[in-house]
C-alpha cells in the first residue's frame, strides 16, 4: 500500500519521529511543483510534518513555524515554501507576498492555515488534515 493510500486510510503517529517519517515517505513520492494546504489545530503537527517533508528533500535547515514571517524559503532537491497563513486578514494578503516569485520548480508549497487564504492554492492541490488526539497522539488523513 502506499503512503498516499495510507494517508488517505488515516494513520495515526505517537512521536514527532512517526509523523517526520511518515512526512518524509509522503515526500518523497509528492509530484513535482506541488501544493499541500495543512488544515489542523494549534499544536495538532502542522510544523512538524514540514519538518519531515524538508528531510525528503535534502533541507538541512532548521525548519521553523513562520508565525511571524508568514513565508519561510528553504532549498535542497526542492525548494520547500511554507506559509503561516493565519495572520492573513484577507485572502489577497496572500497576493502582497509574491509567493509566487519563489514557487521556481521543482517545489513544494506548503500553507498551514490555508482557509485564510480563500481560493489562493491551486484547484489540484492537496489537502493533509492533522488532528491532536486526547491522548497526545496525532492523526493525519490525505483528503
Amino acid at each position: 500500500m502506499s503512503i498516499f493510500d495510507r494517508l488517505r486510510s488515516g494513520l495515526t503517529t505517537s512521536s514527532a519521529a512517526e509523523t517526520h517519517e511518515v512526512a518524509t515517505a509522503f515526500g518523497q513520492m509528492l509530484p513535482k511543483d506541488s501544493q499541500l494546504a495543512l488544515n489542523g489545530d494549534l499544536g495538532s503537527g502542522k510544523t512538524t510534518f514540514v519538518q519531515g517533508l524538508a528531510r525528503a528533500w535534502s533541507i538541512d535547515d532548521p525548519i521553523t513555524s513562520p508565525t511571524f514571517n508568514i513565508v519561510n524559503i528553504y532549498r535542497g532537491s526542492r525548494t520547500l515554501v511554507h506559509v503561516d497563513a493565519y495572520r492573513l486578514d484577507r485572502p489577497a494578503d496572500m497576493d502582497a507576498l509574491m509567493v509566487e516569485d519563489f514557487l521556481n520548480s521543482p517545489y513544494c508549497l506548503a500553507v498551514e492555515w490555508p482557509e485564510h487564504t480563500g481560493d489562493w492554492l491551486s484547484q489540484d492541490h492537496l489537502t493533509v488534515r492533522l488532528v491532536l488526539m486526547p491522548d497526545g497522539r496525532h492523526s493525519l488523513t490525505l483528503m
